[in-house]
């Protein structure tokens, strides 16, 4: 799964507003590795403003730094879910 990085790499030369086929294009243009054309394609058919708004769309890996066993990890315990401490069940 491409990151928020990878994706935004290969748009730094984009001008905004872009509908989806010419990020695509861009990306494209760029060499963009098969993962990153991947989320790019997968973008719902609109036009971005900027490149905030084409990461908070396509589908990337939020945190690349966590490998697939601490995600794994993180799932199994309950302190982890991202809940605010005072909607938590005591």
């Amino acid at each position: 799964m491409a990151s928020r990085t990878e994706v935004l790499r290969y748009l730094s030369s984009l001008d905004y507003p872009a509908a989806k086929d010419a990020v695509v294009r861009q990306a494209e243009r760029e060499g963009a590795p098969p993962d990153v054309l991947r989320a790019l394609r997968a973008l719902p058919p609109a036009d971005y403003a900027n490149d905030a708004e084409v990461a908070r769309s396509a589908r990337i890996d939020p945190a690349p730094e966590v490998d697939a066993a601490r995600r794994a990890q993180q799932a199994r315990e309950k302190q982890h879910q991202r809940v605010a401490q005072h909607l938590r069940s005591i």
